[in-house]
Order: C-alpha cells, then sequence, then structure tokens
C-alpha cells in the first residue's frame, strides 16, 4: 500500500499539488517492476514509494506528476541509448543498486544501456557480451569514471600535478590499456566509484550558511561559473563540476556520450527536475510505517522537502536528524516487536550524536586546526542537517582508498603516488602513497588531497547499497564495521545493531 504524507505543514501551492495527488504504490525485490528504462515516456507520479530490503522509500515530486515523454532526464540524449534516469532510478534513491544491476544484466542479457561499454564495463577494450567484462558494475555497483592525465584547469588547460602517478596492479586492464590507459595518446586514469543520488539536491548546493567559506582551505567557497554566486562543491565525489548544470554537461558528455554538449533549454529542463524530486525511507520492515507511528519530524521525503538546507546539526539543541524522541520508549508503552526496533532506532540517533571516540589521521579534518587525534561523535564530519553531509567542502580521507587503511580489494586497480620533493606531502601517509583511487587528487592535482572523497548523504541509504565511493561496505553493517575498526569505536554487537537500523530509516 501506499504511505500517508505527514500532515500539518503548507509550502504552496506547488506541494499542494504533490500532496493532492494519489500514492503510487510499486513492487521492488528483483528489479523489473521497478526499472525506468529510458524512452518509456510514462508518467512519474507526484509521490511513489518503493519497496527494498529494510522497508520502503518514498520519491516526491513537489511540482506534481512529471510527464516524462521527451523530458531530458527520462529519454536517451546520445549514442548509447541512455538516459540520466537509467543510472538515477527513483527506486534506488535516485541512484542504482547493485542488486538492481544484477536483475537488469539476468532480464536484458546484458543488453540494457547501463552496460554501456564507456563505463558500464570494466573497460570499453573487453569483449562485451562477457559478465567477467562488467563484474565491478555488477558485483560493486562501480561505474568507470576516467578523467584525464594531467588534470585539466577550469579552463581547460592543463596544471602541474604535485604528484607522478603510477599502476602498480591493473585487474581491469583499463589503466595499461594502450587505447584507455595513462601512456595512451589521450592519457586518462581509470577509477571505479558509485553513482551519487541526484535528490534532495537543495541540500548539495547550498554553501554553509554559518561560516560562509570553506573550512578546508580558509578561502571563501568557489564560484558559478555562470552565475558568479558561492558552491558548496559537495556534488561529486572529487569535487571536479560545480553546479547541476556543469555537472550535467558533464555526465552528457561521458556517461551518455551525446554528440555535444546539452542544450540551454535541456540543461534548465535537467536541473528543475532535480531541483524538485526529495526521496527519503517512509517505512521499516519491523518498524513499521513511519506516519502510522508519529514520525520523528525529520524523517521521511516530506521533512526533506520542507527542511532548510546549509544548516549546522552538531550538538544537541539542533541535531543532525533532527529529534526521535517520538519514538524513545514510555513506561507502559508496546513492547512489540516495532517498538523494539523504533527504540533501536533511537539508541542509534543517540550513538551517533553523543558517542565519542577518537578520530586520527584523516587528512581535511585532524589537517584543519582540531588536532591529531581529536574525541569527537559521528556528527563531528557528518553534521549538515537532513543528510549527514559535511557543511563545509566534505572531502576527506577516512582511508577507504589509501593503504594501509582500505579494506582489500583485489578487483580494483592499485596506483603508486609519488609526491614531488618541493610539494606539501600527505600529512599523514607522506611523500609514497599507494590507493585504489587518488580522490580529488585527480581533480587538484595536490598530494594532500590523495584518496580524499567528498562525502555522500546518508537519505535513501536502504535503496542504494552497496556503500561508500568504490563500494567496499555491502550493507549497512559492513559500513558500520568499518567505521568501528578504523577509529576503534569499540562498538559492541548491539550498538552496530542499532548504528544500522538508525541509518534504515534515513
Amino acid at each position: 500500500m501506499g504511505l500517508s504524507p505527514i500532515g500539518g505543514w503548507w509550502m504552496g501551492a506547488a506541494l499542494a499539488v504533490a500532496l493532492a495527488a494519489p500514492v503510487v504504490a510499486a513492487s521492488s525485490g528483483t528489479g523489473a517492476p521497478d526499472w525506468w528504462s529510458p524512452g518509456e515516456g510514462k508518467r512519474m507520479p507526484a509521490e511513489a514509494s518503493y519497496d527494498n530490503p529494510y522497508g520502503k522509500l518514498t520519491v516526491l515530486n513537489t511540482t506534481g506528476p512529471i510527464e516524462t515523454a521527451g523530458h531530458p532526464f527520462f529519454t536517451p540524449l546520445g549514442a548509447n541509448g541512455r538516459a540520466c534516469v537509467t543510472c538515477h532510478q527513483p527506486s534506488d534513491g535516485m541512484s542504482v543498486s547493485a542488486a538492481h544491476i544484477q536483475a537488469r544484466w539476468l532480464e536484458t542479457k546484458g543488453k540494457d544501456p547501463l552496460f554501456a561499454a564507456v563505463d558500464g564495463s570494466n573497460c570499453p577494450a573487453l569483449p562485451q557480451d562477457k559478465r567477467a567484462s562488467h563484474s565491478l558494475l555488477l558485483d560493486h555497483g562501480l561505474f568507470r569514471i576516467f578523467v584525464p592525465w594531467p588534470p585539466k584547469n577550469a579552463d581547460g588547460s592543463s596544471l602541474n600535478p604535485d604528484f607522478s602517478i603510477e599502476v602498480v596492479r591493473d585487474p581491469t586492464g583499463c589503466n595499461t590499456d594502450k587505447t584507455y590507459g595513462l601512456k595512451s595518446a589521450n592519457p586518462m586514469v581509470s577509477v571505479f566509484r558509485r553513482p551519487r543520488p541526484a535528490v534532495n539536491t537543495k541540500y548539495l548546493t547550498t554553501p554553509d550558511s554559518i561560516a560562509g567559506f570553506n573550512a578546508k582551505t580558509g578561502m571563501p567557497f568557489a564560484r558559478d561559473p555562470e552565475t558568479g554566486a558561492f558552491v558548496s562543491q559537495e556534488l561529486m565525489a572529487d569535487g571536479r563540476t560545480l553546479t547541476l548544470k556543469t555537472q550535467a554537461v558533464d555526465a552528457g558528455l561521458s556517461h551518455l556520450e551525446t554528440a555535444a554538449p546539452l542544450s540551454p533549454a535541456q540543461l534548465n529542463a535537467i536541473v528543475a527536475f532535480e531541483t524538485q524530486v526529495y526521496a527519503a525511507q517512509s517505512a521499516s520492515s519491523i518498524g513499521g510505517a513511519f506516519a502510522a507511528t508519529g514520525a520523528p519530524p525529520g524523517l521521511g521525503a516530506l521533512a526533506m522537502a520542507k527542511g532548510r538546507p546549509g544548516i549546522l546539526g552538531n550538538d544537541l539543541k539542533t541535531p543532525v536528524f533532527q529529534s526521535f524522541e517520538v519514538w524513545r520508549p514510555k513506561p507502559g508503552g508496546p513492547t512489540d516487536a516495532g517498538a523494539a526496533f523504533r527504540a533501536s532506532v533511537v539508541r542509534g540517533a543517540d550513538l551517533y550524536m553523543t558517542k565519542t571516540f577518537w578520530i586520527r589521521d584523516s587528512a581535511h579534518l585532524n589537517t584543519v586546526g582540531l588536532g591529531n587525534p581529536i574525541k569527537r561523535t559521528c556528527s563531528t564530519c557528518h553534521n549538515a542537517q537532513m543528510t549527514g553531509m559535511d557543511v563545509a567542502p566534505g572531502w576527506m580521507d577516512i582511508g577507504t582508498n589509501n593503504l594501509p587503511t582500505a579494506d582489500p580489494l583485489a578487483h580494483l586497480p592499485l596506483f603508486k603516488v609519488t609526491c614531488r620533493k618541493d610539494a606539501y606531502p600527505h600529512p599523514f601517509l607522506g611523500r609514497v602513497i599507494y590507493t585504489h583511487d587518488p580522490g580529488r587528487a585527480l581533480t587538484t592535482g595536490k598530494c594532500d588531497d590523495v584518496g580524499s572523497i567528498t562525502m555522500q548523504q546518508f537519505r535513501g541509504l536502504a535503496a542504494r547499497a552497496p556503500y561508500f565511493a568504490n563500494g567496499s561496505a555491502k550493507d549497512l553493517m559492513a559500513l558500520i564495521v568499518y567505521y568501528d575498526r578504523r577509529y576503534e569505536m569499540k562498538l559492541t554487537d548491539q550498538e552496530k545493531q542499532d548504528f544500522v537500523n538508525f541509518m534504515s530509516v534515513l
């Protein structure tokens, strides 16, 4: 069944249209019924709910139903038959899950545009009809991201990087390929990353309303090249594009393989769609529908639509995901499985805001004047209200890419980065770094950026496993286990499960 929206709040005529429309429930699980293929032309309802392993996700269009026929987000625009929706599926929180990718491969026998050679395979040079050629996408939800080496400045000119890069291990063959590799006529570095959710974007594009400057550098935020307005630099894993519009241009040319940049009309329509669509988990398979149980005010797609971006939420007066008190157990209250689950969520929210642990050796956190180590909480870094991102540009190196802290990832390439003697080194790894993905350093060319990745929003996590930019956490428990190991949090089994339950309702 569809879920009732949370009532008692008014956003004006546009949102009233969305709330008046019926809620559409969609099947889920093995993929096909939920899948949006490019050019289908079907109507996207104002509100729809989709099953996932933890419950239901709701997608809300605040301008009402969307007629997708001819809409550039839903229409194939390039040579490979893809549209934006190919990699940003509503049922997967406007990203795409490994489970749905696998189902799509089986249903289409690998012929879906999702598996386009350009980035839906381990390398375009491989035989495209083989499952093994698409193993990173199928098994880990990873697309090939290919960036020029050396990096380019905003005006297209090459910059002089602080480091050299060598290929140590190349299981996909792409970084050593004569056409696509580092030593090709058009030198490229291929790394493999998860697609970021194209939803709740007002929170991704709004700079910190408190500081007004980039806390990572001490300088003002970067500016929109078109309008001159400050931008947050939170959109991309490596910060290589600054706005929804420039991101769409980049995605069109690379992922969709358009013959020319998208037109102003196409770009405006894509940006308009991405700025009005919201998504969040709306029901738990154990804890029940949030609206029926008296939802905490920060949960659900409607809460995302009405929330304010750019708000620092790292204290108990303005907690990151607002208050969960409505679910805190009361004397004489219910004691069924649903109530027990909701109590666990409250404990997880408390842990997120109050459990301290030592954070050490994390570039762009321990290097911004806070000390190394520092004793803080999850909300120190994941501090942006409603999303759990960072109100400052959220790139940092928490060790998911760089050795020795990265999980064993034999399926990914391994690079040796050697910093110049006159360059500022990586603050904790020195001048020689082994990494699966240099991260932001592929944009800036700076040694101290090697391995740094911009954190993603937490909303809709339940719908889009696996996690981390490199897909190294197969589920929410694996994500928590990594943090527990990396920062020696010393979580009990119950605390780990409380964290998982908490994150599953976001």
